[in-house]
């Protein structure tokens, strides 16, 4: 399944910093990961989010990547909005066996 996933200027750099192979572990204030069902709503969030955020360096990204079915079928949706306003809630602790679930590298295929 394809995925999608806005992130900051730190958190770019430390996927890069994984050669495009993982997302970094969550903050402790941050206990859920959240990949997003389709572009548009990814670029929104990163523009209403990280290009207005001191944490994110002022700048967002928008990152797709494949990840196993099977892994993924664990979770369920979420829609927190409008109906395209979609995502899966992963907690923090499971996102080293994402990682592992991902298939390829992630990419960065938007930059605001």
């Amino acid at each position: 399944m394809k995925l999608y996933r806005p992130v900051g200027e730190k958190e770019y750099q430390l996927i890069r910093e994984s050669d495009f192979t993982a997302f970094p572990p969550r903050l402790p204030e941050q206990p859920i990961f959240y990949p997003v069902l389709n572009e548009q709503y990814a670029t929104e969030i990163a523009l209403k989010w990280n290009v207005k955020d001191k944490n994110s360096g002022y700048k967002g990204y928008v990152t797709c990547f494949e990840v196993d079915n099977r892994f993924i079928s664990r979770y369920q949706v979420q829609t927190v909005g409008r109906s395209y306003h979609q995502e899966y809630w992963i907690p923090a602790g499971d996102l080293a066996e994402l990682n592992q679930h991902i298939i390829g590298k992630i990419k960065v295929i938007k930059e605001v």
